[in-house]
């Protein structure tokens, strides 16, 4: 076991691990610490606490000091001075014509270092611009291409819930979201209905996936052929939460189908959940 405490760097971004270096520090508190990428000041997203060995990305790195008022006050000099930055940088990309869209920039706490984060739909050759910037700040730049989920988390919105983006209010990162998980939550594999404002999947599905999963090992599936007490049928439709069936009966195909809960059936052949292979293609950039 080893005391830990743990820092974010941005709003919504990932907690990382530090060692306090016996320093009591409280949630909220701000923190300066040593990264890969140097000196960083960040909010206290845990106070101390013990985490097994394992957890722990080695080397861990050691806290540098409680943050003091100067340290504040460069972090809040620091976010001013990306504001000038991203004008002067989005001046220069139009001067350069260049098919690209900045998104965020970032200063390192030190000045030592300024990030350029943007958005394009291929490569962009930028070599010319890391220059123009680089004469207009005097200081090293970086430029980093992301996704679009990225830019959905850096700059935040209201989702089609009403409520603020999952990605931009408490998500540390993204966990990977398919297709066949609208499918077997039964959702229409409408773009408009199952993607969100990035355009990608919702991030939602995930939340309930695991509770579906279990829904479906123990509910018989569309296209399943089933016992049921008024003979054997073959299940044309299932609400899983309710497991609630929709029968089409053999001795009788013509008839309207009959309803039977799962518990009211017996499972003769299983059916399965698919998707149809030219509309998985056709959705497919959706999981990018």
């Amino acid at each position: 076991m080893a005391e830990v405490i743990g820092v974010r760097f941005k709003n919504t971004g990932k907690v990382y691990y530090f060692d306090p270096g016996g320093v009591r520090l409280h949630k909220g508190q701000m923190a300066v610490v040593e990264t890969a990428r140097g000196i960083e000041c960040g909010e206290v997203a845990m106070e101390n606490r013990q985490v097994p060995d394992g957890s722990i990305v080695q080397p861990l790195r050691k806290l540098v000091r409680p943050a003091t008022p100067e340290d504040r006050q460069r972090a809040e000099d620091n976010r001013r001075k990306e504001k000038s930055a991203f004008r002067a940088c989005e001046k220069r990309i139009a001067s350069r014509g260049l098919e690209m869209k900045l998104v965020d920039v970032e200063y390192t706490f030190d000045n030592s270092k300024i990030l350029f984060y943007f958005t394009a739909d291929g490569r962009v050759d930028f070599r010319e611009l890391v220059k123009d910037l680089a004469g207009i700040f005097h200081t090293r730049i970086e430029l980093r291409q992301i996704g679009v989920r990225d830019e959905a988390k850096m700059l935040g919105g209201i989702g089609i819930c009403g409520r603020p983006f999952c990605c931009g209010s408490f998500l540390g990162g993204f966990q990977p979201v398919s297709i066949k998980m609208a499918k077997e939550q039964g959702l229409s594999l409408n773009p408009v209905k199952i993607s969100g404002t990035c355009g990608r999947l919702m991030c939602c599905l995930k939340y309930e996936q695991e509770a579906y999963q279990d829904l479906l090992r123990t509910t018989p599936k569309t296209g399943a052929t089933v016992s049921t007490p008024e003979g054997k049928g073959v299940v044309i439709d299932t609400n899983l939460l309710t497991r609630r069936l929709t029968v089409r009966l053999d001795k009788d195909p013509d008839a309207a189908p009959k309803v039977f809960q799962a518990d009211q059936v017996k499972v003769l052949r299983d059916g399965r959940v698919k998707v149809d292979k030219k509309e998985a293609e056709r959705l497919k950039a959706l999981e990018k």
